[in-house]
């Protein structure tokens, strides 16, 4: 898979936090810094409590999934991606993808789940045909057969927070936590997983908000291994406007997708269909290469991209809050094992 980034300027500033309704025990639902989750709860589909790809919802949320207090006393780096200068402030990409995997790979690259190898697996691996293709805005043909795809990103950031430094093994954590991983047992997995359901797999790490708009470009292998060819030799700057529309034009691409907005906004997206139309002959089309290039389009798109999806999201184990060495090892092994189940089963 081959990643091609155009642009990128970043600045700083504050954060927010959403709050939706209890779940797990006495939990809340609060997207923080150091809030633990339990990975396995939706596996496979945790688009249904974080938002990151567009669906048919028209509620305003970011982030449902429950959480809970693990740690005391961390330290967390909020800041907020500001735009003094004007114009657009955000990131503009391209990702060639082999096959339908790596296509998922590529929408969930700026997602990482500790121990987990496909963590993109996580979102995607309850999805059929049907709704992979309105997620991705096309056809549900271009899923089931043996095609290549592009996707093309733009990405507004608006808010960012992480920690400000890794978690010591000597971290506070909550008295009731500590009482529960005291009943941990080494070699018992049955305890293992009993802490897992009461306080969690991970703990949020760091995570960026904000919006995009993305569209798949679909191709037959022979163009698809055309374009990668004349990238391999001569790179994406040596591509002219031309060449960019006539690589990614109906003439040329088997499918080209919806232009689609990651948290669903449909305000967003028909400002998309009005002002990303490309005349050609006979051919009318979106595309989102339109904005490549325009200071004008991406000013006013800079505007319409609020705080409305998770871009970015880091999640580490929950070991570190194991201090026994033999307690840490087991809770790793049971983590692991617990994640090749889930991958093999929702396969």
């Amino acid at each position: 898979m081959r990643k091609e980034r155009w642009l990128g300027i970043f600045a700083l500033a504050f954060i927010i936090t959403i709050t939706t309704k209890e779940c797990f025990g006495q939990s809340e639902s609060l997207l923080r810094v150091g809030k633990s989750i339990n990975v396995f709860i939706r596996y496979g589909y945790l688009s249904i409590s974080m938002k990151v790809i567009s669906y048919n919802d028209t509620e305003r949320w970011i982030f449902k999934e429950p959480t809970r207090n693990i740690f005391q006393g961390l330290s967390v780096l909020e800041t907020a991606e500001n735009n003094p200068k004007g114009g657009f402030m955000g990131d503009f990409h391209m990702e060639f993808c082999d096959n339908k995997q790596q296509l998922f790979q590529a929408y969930f690259r700026e997602f990482q789940i500790e121990d987990m190898a496909s963590p993109w697996k996580a979102f995607t691996d309850g999805w059929h045909a049907e709704i992979t293709a309105k997620k991705l805005g096309i056809n549900s043909s271009y899923i089931i057969g043996d095609y290549s795809y592009v996707l093309v990103r733009v990405s507004r950031f608006r808010e960012r927070a992480r920690l400000q430094r890794p978690i010591p093994p000597n971290q506070l954590i909550d008295p009731s936590v500590a009482a529960k991983i005291n009943n941990v047992t080494d070699g018992d997995t049955v305890s293992v997983l009993e802490f897992m359901k009461k306080f969690g797999t991970h703990y949020i790490n760091s995570y960026v908000t904000g919006n995009s708009l993305y569209q798949v470009f679909v191709f037959n292998k022979r163009n698809y291994g055309h374009i990668k060819e004349r990238l391999k030799s001569r790179g994406v700057l040596s591509l002219s406007k031309s060449d960019l529309y006539n690589f990614f034009a109906p003439w040329f691409a088997e499918h080209l997708g919806s232009v689609r907005c990651s948290s669903g906004n449909s305000t967003v997206e028909r400002w998309a269909q009005r002002k990303l139309k490309l005349s050609y002959y006979l051919f009318t089309y979106n595309s989102l290469l339109k904005l490549h290039g325009s200071s004008s389009l991406l000013k006013a798109l800079d505007e319409l991209l609020g705080n409305e999806a998770i871009l970015q999201l880091e999640l580490k184990s929950l070991k570190v809050a194991f201090k026994d060495p033999d307690k840490r090892k087991w809770y790793e092994i049971v983590l692991d094992n617990t994640i090749k189940l889930w991958e093999v089963n929702m396969s």
